[in-house]
């Protein structure tokens, strides 16, 4: 039960009063922002009240509860359960009044102000009316007592001198009634509720529900005042000699991350948005303040981890500090429960210090060579969390952690994994960009160069172009067979770990040929630089040969999973089950692709489109290429199915256009289908550009390739406004074609210039029959496709590149720019006489 009054702040601080805030309440935290605000409605509502002396301004509630040392004779004290930054602000805004009216001569006034507001003046020790939390509290009390200290470098102290300033401003010395005006406004004219709650009333409560209902308080607000509350008489003793030290080492932020950490320690499933009611569900079993103080002093002894954790140079011990070091900077929290449980381990003296060291090298291991056989983060969300309990009280826990590692289907990859994966990973587009420049930063290091290198002028650069034109391309063209398919050679290799290294001139090297490149290299204060410089070509075999050197340093330097323990569970048959599990998932009337089952499943699309194609599975006939339309090879693996497979994708609700591409509207990417499967997916390739959405990436881009257009000498009279779609068209000026700009998210990320011919299979035949010479004049090889199924044609030349990075995206639109025109001046010289 509680009383709720409307009042004034003269109602709620006149008298023998004292507001007391609560330990638990947050540390006075009010900025600039919110005193501007404060003295602007303060300013503007003494000047309303010149011309209406009853106008008033709300400025919310007071909420307050009973103290527990509450009496009825001297001073009442009460709780300020919420509204303690208001109630705290208006009153250091009145000793700064106060001052200034003490400095002006005005004694009278001043000590008004101090005797109605600030200090019971009449009673023993003269206590303050408002009375902080005990981090504020020493700020707070020399401004109330006008101490030689006040306005410190402290919020309090900021507080007061901001308000000093705008007095100081606003007193005219032939106007006294400015400043009477502000003070009557202060404690007149702004108005609040004030309520109040019923001495039974649980006060806590009273919080939770006030959290519930609007004030947002965070987790580690609730808990903090969920445990001070229970701790009773001995709040204050654990509060300065326990819990105000722990708020000094760790954010709020961080401690709600700490007693999340606390939880997962024995209940891997609890979320961290469960951390305060998972918590108080545990803690509601303790007895007494005495078992409640004792789990404090627990909880702020794994606080000594966490800070550890977060800020590395804490830790005494070298090899773990090193570790610890790295870890941090892979950015990935999700690794925390388990390094809180090895350091805790060794603390309580359960695991000494090399294990703990050993066992910190398995999980930077696991997590490098994760990335390099292109396994990045499927599930390691659940494995890590999962890895606390398997390593609970093992007597040699960095043995049990990689035993546990190395079980069931974890992805920790084998020695041999990572020798076959350095030649055919796309180490590029695998996990997070940072990620991928810390293996190649740590795999420098390791060479034990002495020449200091700032790693944050370092970017990840191809030492093959991605584009291939010009000069690179004819010099990686001799290295190849005269057979041998140049762009496909150049798409196997160019992403890979052997073609990749660390320079701070990136732009500099850009699409140079390996012998300009050469001569930068060699200048290189990294030494694996200076180890490709001593090449006098770079080639296909130069790059295999790389990858398989650095493959061995990997090796070496990141110990593997104990290959006894490795089950058999990455094999084709368990790649079966869990690709028809996913494709299961799909609703009727919708589609995929092959790629986006890959990326959910954790492999590529190759062997994904394999397997569905060669094994019966339910609705293994709505997975379709990229583009929406049926493999041309598609048959039913049910011998008495016979039926067209596009008329039953359409009998289930899928539309299909002219050129028989299914509705991207239906398309079930693999965010979804993750979510539609219960599994995690690695989508941080697709978020190395940035956080926003596709759309807007795509309107970005196609907004600059119309800029550069616009801005360049093409022999196109009109360029494309800016798009959401995946592709914008172009007129060219050839009857019957469009050039078709287009930008794909699914890996590779390409972009793409597509001659599309709309319903003239002899013109397609025509420009077939000119093909070399066409080629030839573009300068690159197309891919003509000429479906008999379809009415349009398309002569297609893609570009690799992740349009939505914008380091990149501009090099991108001015190569679909100059391509364009390039189509538009070619194929207009090939078009057939009698079409003229």
């Amino acid at each position: 039960m509680v009383k709720a009054a409307e009042t004034n702040l003269a109602g709620v601080l006149e008298g023998k009063k004292q507001y007391q805030v609560p330990l638990y309440q947050r540390v006075y935290s009010w900025g600039k922002p919110q005193l501007n605000q404060l003295w602007n409605d303060i300013a503007e509502l003494a000047a309303t009240r010149r011309e209406d002396p009853s106008a008033t301004h709300f400025i919310g509630s007071l909420v307050l509860a009973q103290s527990p040392d509450f009496s009825v004779v001297g001073v009442s004290k009460l709780l300020v359960v919420d509204g303690q930054q208001r109630l705290t602000t208006l009153t250091i805004l009145l000793a700064a009044l106060r001052d200034h009216l003490m400095e002006s001569g005005e004694v009278e006034r001043a000590q008004g102000i101090e005797a109605q507001y600030l200090v019971n003046v009449y009673d023993r020790d003269k206590p303050a009316k408002v009375l902080p939390t005990q981090a504020d509290r020493a700020a707070y009390l020399a401004v109330v007592r006008s101490a030689p200290d006040a306005g410190g470098s402290d919020n309090i102290g900021e507080a007061y001198n901001h308000f000093r300033s705008r007095i100081a401003a606003t007193n005219d010395p032939d106007d006294a009634r400015e400043l009477e005006e502000i003070e009557n406004a202060i404690v007149n004219g702004l108005a609040l509720v004030v309520v109040t709650a019923e001495p039974r009333d649980n006060a806590h409560r009273i919080f939770e529900s006030l959290n519930n209902t609007g004030l947002q308080l965070t987790q580690s607000d609730l808990l903090k005042n969920y445990l001070f509350m229970r701790l009773g008489d001995r709040g204050d003793e654990v509060y300065e000699s326990v819990w105000l030290p722990l708020e000094k080492k760790l954010s709020a932020e961080n401690l709600e991350l700490l007693f999340w950490l606390d939880l997962v320690q024995t209940d891997e499933r609890v979320k961290q948005s469960e951390t305060y009611s998972g918590q108080q569900k545990r803690l509601e079993k303790l007895v007494g303040p005495e078992e409640i103080a004792t789990e404090v002093i627990r909880v702020a002894k794994l606080g000594d981890v966490l800070a550890a954790i977060l800020d590395p140079s804490l830790e005494a011990d070298a090899e773990i500090r090193r570790r610890l070091t790295r870890i941090r900077a892979w950015g990935s929290t999700t690794v925390y429960p388990v390094v809180m449980r090895l350091l805790d381990r060794r603390a309580s003296g359960t695991a000494n210090a090399e294990q703990v060291q050993r066992a910190l090298t398995y999980l930077e291991s696991y997590f490098v060579r994760r990335i390099v056989i292109g396994r990045a983060t499927a599930n390691l969300n659940r494995t890590l969390l999962q890895a606390v309990a398997a390593i609970g009280d093992a007597d040699e826990i960095d043995a049990a952690l990689r035993n546990y590692l190395s079980q069931g289907r974890k992805y920790y990859g084998t020695d041999k994994q990572v020798r076959d994966a350095v030649r055919s990973v796309p180490f590029y587009w695998q996990g997070r960009a940072a990620q991928k420049k810390l293996i190649l930063q740590w795999l420098e290091e390791s060479f034990g160069s002495k020449e200091a290198v700032d790693p944050t002028r370092l970017t990840i650069e191809h030492v093959l172009p991605q584009t291939l034109a010009g000069a690179a391309r004819d010099a990686f063209r001799a290295d190849l067979s005269e057979d041998a398919d140049v762009d496909y050679e150049h798409d196997r290799l160019v992403h890979t770990i052997g073609n990749l290294t660390l320079t701070g001139y990136n732009s500099e090297l850009s699409n140079r040929p390996f012998g300009e490149k050469r001569i930068m290299l060699a200048e290189s204060g990294l030494r694996m630089n200076q180890a490709i410089a001593l090449h006098s070509a770079w080639g296909a075999g130069q790059i295999d040969d790389r990858s398989s050197e650095l493959a061995e340093r990997i090796i070496e330097l990141w110990p593997g999973p104990d290959e006894a323990a490795v089950g058999s569970s990455d094999d084709e048959p368990s790649l079966r089950r869990l690709i028809a599990s996913i494709v299961a998932e799909i609703p009727a009337g919708r589609w995929t692709s092959y790629g986006e089952v890959a990326l959910v499943a954790g492999s590529y699309p190759q062997p994904v489109a394999a397997i569905i194609s060669s094994n019966p599975m339910q609705a293994a006939w709505r997975v379709m290429q990229a583009g929406g339309t049926i493999s041309p090879g598609f048959k039913w693996l049910e011998p008495d199915r016979t039926e067209d497979p596009r008329e039953f994708l359409e009998s289930e609700g899928l539309t299909f256009d002219h050129d028989g591409h299914a509705d991207a509207a239906q398309f079930v990417g693999a965010e979804e289908l993750a979510e539609l499967s219960g599994l995690e997916i690695d989508l941080t390739r697709r978020q190395d550009a940035g956080s926003r959405p596709l759309l807007k990436q795509r309107k970005s881009f196609f907004q600059r390739l119309h800029d550069v257009g616009e801005s360049l000498p093409t022999a196109i009279a009109l360029w494309p406004s800016a798009s959401t779609k995946y592709a914008v068209d172009v007129n060219i000026g050839i009857a019957g074609t469009v050039a078709s700009l287009q930008v794909s998210s699914r890996e590779p990320v390409a972009v793409f210039c597509v001659l599309y011919i709309r319903d003239d299979k002899a013109l397609f035949s025509h420009f077939h029959r000119h093909r070399v010479d066409i080629e030839a004049s573009i300068g690159a090889d197309l891919e003509w496709r000429n479906s008999p199924t379809n009415k349009s044609s398309q002569v297609v030349l893609r570009h690799n590149g992740d349009w939505r990075d914008e380091a990149v995206s501009p090099e991108l639109a001015r190569w679909l720019v100059t391509m364009t025109d390039r189509f538009a001046q070619v194929f207009a010289e090939y078009i057939p006489m009698d079409a003229h």
